[in-house]
């Protein structure tokens, strides 16, 4: 995020940071989602004070909430939204960004191509008939809220919703995702790759399956022994290059994606059958591991 001092928003994320104990709280959201009873815990805290910071925090644009369903009632669920600030503390006189963001649900899917273990999950149910490729034809898939498989991929196929005459200058990718181990193994590294418009964007190696604490979004019935939440990644390509989470990893810029001309936005997840690490993939939806999003898409163009 990029931060302008003139910038209505800007006394309001000043004034979050500038506590100690609301930092504290941002270098854990920055990890993965908690809920308000989790950071009561890990701060030693009390329920009030958190709440309080929290809202701060909320005001300000820099974490999002969501309630869920719990044993008694609900709870609120606290994630973080940025990863890095930037202060630009030279005004500039610039036009607001233009920019679109579709988010995609994880069973919306256009195509595949999955080699077991491989399954899917609704918030209610496995989804056909579990380690069967031919699950991820059932018309309930568009349901799913979690996905896995060894080797293959998943494609989305976003609408591009570019205004006539525009040029895109920014692509951004934001999913959750993990490896996919038999049972779950909190060190079983993945290469996950990721193509836009059948270009390859760059690889992540997850480093693991994790199921060492519930995922906070995930429904009662799913067991404990299961994976249960992954890590939020983001891939970008811009006039410079392709990166992923703020690190350079390729060469690969947004004219090359060749959006302009393409019918839709492809959109790829995969591991390769000859990668190094193949680990497998789990990717996640809003209402399952630790953040309540889809497969978020956003693109900034000019004119």
């Amino acid at each position: 995020m990029l931060l302008n001092i003139d910038t209505p928003d800007a006394d309001l994320i000043f004034k979050a940071l500038g506590n100690p104990l609301r930092l504290r709280i941002l270098k854990l959201l920055s990890t993965h989602a908690f809920t308000v009873s989790q950071l009561t815990e890990n701060l030693d805290i009390p329920t009030s004070t958190i709440n309080q910071h929290l809202k701060v925090l909320e005001e300000a644009g820099l974490i999002q909430t969501d309630l869920r369903p719990a044993s008694r009632g609900t709870e609120k669920v606290c994630a973080g939204i940025y990863r890095r600030l930037e202060c630009d503390l030279i005004p500039r006189v610039t036009e607001p960004e233009r920019a679109i963001e579709i988010s995609m649900p994880v069973g919306a899917y256009s195509d595949f191509q999955v080699t077991r273990p491989c399954g899917l999950a609704s918030q209610h149910n496995i989804i056909g008939l579990q380690g069967d490729a031919e699950a991820f034809l059932e018309p309930d898939r568009i349901n799913a809220q979690i996905l896995w498989f060894a080797t293959g991929y998943v494609e989305y196929r976003f609408p591009k919703r570019l205004p006539p005459r525009t040029h895109p200058v920014g692509l951004y990718l934001s999913l959750e995702l993990c490896s996919e181990a038999p049972g779950h193994n909190d060190d079983w590294p993945s290469d996950i790759t990721v193509w836009i418009n059948d270009v390859e964007i760059g690889t992540w190696t997850s480093p693991g399956d994790f199921a060492d604490r519930r995922g906070i979004l995930n429904p009662d019935w799913w067991p404990s022994n299961n994976t249960q939440y992954g890590i939020l990644k983001s891939w970008q390509v811009n006039t410079e290059g392709s990166y992923i989470d703020g690190l350079r990893i390729s060469d690969v810029v947004i004219d090359d994606l060749q959006i302009t001309q393409a019918a839709h936005i492809s959109v790829r997840v995969g591991v390769k059958p000859d990668a190094e690490y193949r680990g497998g993939v789990n990717i996640f939806g809003r209402h399952f591991g630790n953040y309540p999003q889809d497969i978020v898409l956003r693109i900034v163009y000019d004119r």
